[in-house]
């Protein structure tokens, strides 16, 4: 009798002890395959580029080690020269132009204007766009033959000339007007955010001391509103650093090489010319632009945490 009144219990016991180690190994079991394919589709390719760039890979991998002689020649090379001078210019104005839209976007809705969730609807919808159909809706629109200029031509105004786009000394601004148009809204978004969850009791003490609103937000709001600035800029950056569709729906590089950006470079001396340790090479200076950017910011986020 007792011999059958232990068995149940011990099943029990062994019934629960499996459950409970099921309900704890079974949500890492579930994301196992995302880190594996996370580890391995990023992290290992990642790897596999940084070592590919110290040899003399061509059209296939090769592991020929020359030390740093692809990053000697990255150096020597014209083209990745201009590519890096075209990323200053359109990353410099690409980020400040997006800051400085998304700012006064944000603090004109921030006035609870009405129909504000319409317009910022309209503000946001270029963000819902690819870049492939940005650029090619922005090529049509700059293209001599057939956009601005052409409009213009037909109503009248044939002195009326815009064309950037096929012009080496202008072509790299046009793609700094098509992708501020893209993401000045996502910044509007981001900097909205922050003011809505800015104290109103801070503006209206400062209303009570005779501070008139543009003062208010210029040396109260915005410099509250500092990780928002920098969480901005690193989004920024890291687009300007990888833009590669946007450049090739509108102008593919040219005029020659007046819009090659490293991402273009990257592409071009990997898959089609048959250089892959040079193009390796361009893709970890690449990486490592990202990474100055990203490690201070992560740095100054997690000194301030810990302090807190």
């Amino acid at each position: 009798m007792e011999h059958t009144q232990r068995r149940p219990a011990g099943v029990a016991r062994a019934s629960s002890g499996l459950m409970d180690g099921l309900q704890r190994w079974l949500p890492k079991l579930v994301v196992a395959p995302t880190f594996l394919l996370v580890g391995i589709g990023i992290y290992g390719y990642m790897l596999w580029t940084g070592v590919l760039s110290f040899t003399n890979s061509s059209f296939l991998p090769s592991y020929n080690f020359v030390g740093l002689e692809q990053y000697a020649k990255l150096m020597e090379s014209e083209r990745w020269i201009v590519a890096s001078w075209n990323l200053a210019i359109f990353g410099g104005l690409f980020i400040g132009i997006c800051l400085l839209i998304g700012v006064v976007l944000a603090i004109f809705l921030d006035q609870r204007i009405r129909q504000e969730g319409a317009i910022r609807t309209i503000y946001l919808y270029p963000m819902a766009l690819s870049m492939i159909v940005t650029g090619t809706v922005w090529r049509w629109i700059l293209n001599p033959r057939l956009g601005l200029e052409k409009l213009m031509h037909d109503w009248g105004w044939t002195s009326f000339s815009f064309d950037w786009l096929v012009n080496s000394d202008f072509a790299i601004y046009t793609i700094v007007m098509a992708a501020v148009w893209q993401a000045s809204g996502f910044v509007m978004a981001l900097f909205l955010a922050g003011l809505r969850g800015v104290d109103s009791s801070i503006i209206r003490a400062a209303r009570v001391d005779g501070a008139s609103l543009p003062v208010i937000y210029w040396k109260i709001i915005l410099p509250s509103l500092r990780p928002v600035f920098f969480s901005s800029v690193m989004v920024l950056a890291h687009i300007a650093i990888k833009s590669f569709d946007l450049v090739m729906a509108m102008t593919a590089g040219g005029p020659g090489y007046s819009t090659d950006l490293p991402a273009v470079f990257m592409y071009t001396h990997t898959f089609t010319r048959g250089q892959m340790g040079l193009g390796s090479a361009s893709a970890m200076l690449m990486l490592g632009a990202i990474l100055a950017l990203l490690v201070p910011y992560l740095y100054s986020e997690l000194r301030e945490k810990r302090h807190d």
